[in-house]
């Protein structure tokens, strides 16, 4: 594998571009490898009452509806966002995932889950009371992502 770096003082945003003959899964690593690392720099306008905050996105915890209304979840708080659910799968890095109907939540985040097979199991994050609810269909989806991530490290 090649790599080349091309400097031109014209660009106004910096552009990776993958050549490849095929999409293999090396190719997809490097993707979401590039993904995850500009993630970190992306922020997104967050609402509470009439003041905007400019969050980085890895401070939030998860996503959920709740009514017609969609909040996000940092440790230290709760915000509401003008994206639905599905806007957000759109466009937020890889490591978030739908979890249920109502929730998505960043993986890197995750402290513990507590399984349970006959109804949903409960996620919990490190130094924080919040909790999601993880609903049976999307269990087994979460647990392979966990797993990819761990293999990758």
């Amino acid at each position: 594998m090649k790599i080349r770096i091309e400097v031109d003082g014209s660009i106004l945003e910096e552009e990776v571009v993958i050549r490849c003959s095929s999409l293999n899964d090396e190719v997809q690593q490097i993707q979401r490898l590039l993904s995850d690392l500009a993630a970190g720099q992306q922020t997104m306008v967050f609402y509470k009452g009439d003041m905007e905050y400019y969050l980085s996105l890895e401070e939030i915890l998860f996503f959920e509806t709740e009514e017609k209304a969609t909040f996000a979840h940092s440790a230290k708080g709760t915000y509401q966002v003008k994206y639905r659910l599905y806007e957000l799968e759109e466009f937020l890095p890889g490591h978030f995932m739908r979890v249920s109907k109502s929730t998505v939540l960043n993986t890197q985040k995750i402290y513990s889950i507590q399984r349970n097979l006959a109804a949903s199991s409960i996620v919990s994050f490190q130094n924080t009371h919040k909790q999601v609810y993880v609903s049976r269909h999307y269990y087994r989806p979460l647990k392979n992502k966990l797993e990819e991530k761990r293999n990758r490290l």
